[in-house]
Parts: C-alpha cells; sequence; structure tokens
C-alpha cells in the first residue's frame, strides 16, 4: 500500500495551515507557503472540504480555513479524504467491490484484522504529531567516524 502524491500534499497543505492559527488562508497563499502549484493546491483543498476537514468561504478576504486543531485531525482523516476508505483487499468488510472467491477463499474475513489494525495505526497519528519533530541528539545521529569496538566486525 502506497499513499498517494496528493495525500501527502494534503498533510503538508495542512500543516501549513496550522501555522495561521485558525485564519483564513488563500489557496494561492497556501501555494507560495508549500511550493507546490496553485492548481494542486486547489484540487487538494477540494477535496478537503469535501471531507468536512477544511471550510472554503468565498468573497473577499475568503480562502480556507482548518475546520478542528493539528491535534484532532488524524492521518487517517486525511488519508480518507484524499483516497476513501482504507481498505487493503477487496476481501475486506465494506468493499466496493467483494471478491468473487469469498465463498471458498480460506482466508475470507481474515484480511479485515489486518485492515483494521492499519486503520488504527492511521487514526493514532494526529497531524500534530505529523508536524513534530524531534530534536537531533547524540543517540539519534551515529558518528560517521567511530570505530567499532575491538574484536566486532565494523
Amino acid at each position: 500500500m502506497q499513499l498517494n502524491r496528493l495525500t501527502d500534499y494534503a498533510v503538508v497543505i495542512l500543516g501549513q495551515m496550522t501555522r495561521h492559527r485558525g485564519a483564513t488562508v488563500s489557496a494561492l497563499d497556501l501555494a507560495k507557503g508549500t511550493g507546490f502549484p496553485l492548481p494542486t493546491v486547489q484540487k487538494v483543498l477540494k477535496q478537503l472540504a469535501k471531507a468536512g476537514l477544511v471550510a472554503s468561504q468565498r468573497g473577499v478576504g475568503g480562502g480556507y480555513q482548518m475546520v478542528g486543531t493539528a491535534s484532532e485531525v488524524t492521518v487517517g482523516d486525511v488519508v480518507t479524504a484524499m483516497q476513501g476508505p482504507i481498505m487493503l483487499t477487496a476481501c475486506v468488510e465494506g468493499s466496493e467491490d467483494p471478491c468473487n472467491c469469498a465463498a471458498h477463499c480460506p482466508l475470507a474475513g481474515n484480511w479485515n484484522r489486518v485492515n483494521e489494525a492499519i486503520r488504527a495505526a492511521f487514526a493514532s497519528v494526529t497531524l500534530e504529531e505529523m508536524l513534530t519533530f524531534p530534536a537531533p541528539g547524540p543517540a539519534s545521529v551515529p558518528d560517521p567516524v567511530a570505530k567499532a569496538p575491538v574484536g566486532v566486525p565494523a
């Protein structure tokens, strides 16, 4: 499973919106802030608005505003908004295109456990956590010139 590029862009755009602390932001400003082409930003915002993650405001001073906070929006919310429900295979419950072999398959229903684990993982990470980077420290950055202890292969 691979997230598509627009899903990745959506996380970046929402992250940019959090910098404006609830203010209405234009698509043009978001395009400038992220470096993404304006039509791409507009496309992403349209999908995020349809999913209820952002609200759009027309007219002078209009733009987009994030609905909720970065601590309330999960990666699962963004993935679902951009790619639809998380379904690894046609074998999972709720699939729009059910598997034709389910009646004879020894794995029928077992993919649900895997699918639910993936959904739970996406739901457990908030946008706020995605925007928080740990400060690099000595334990996280290996010393490229450090030698292995004697008797230990390098």
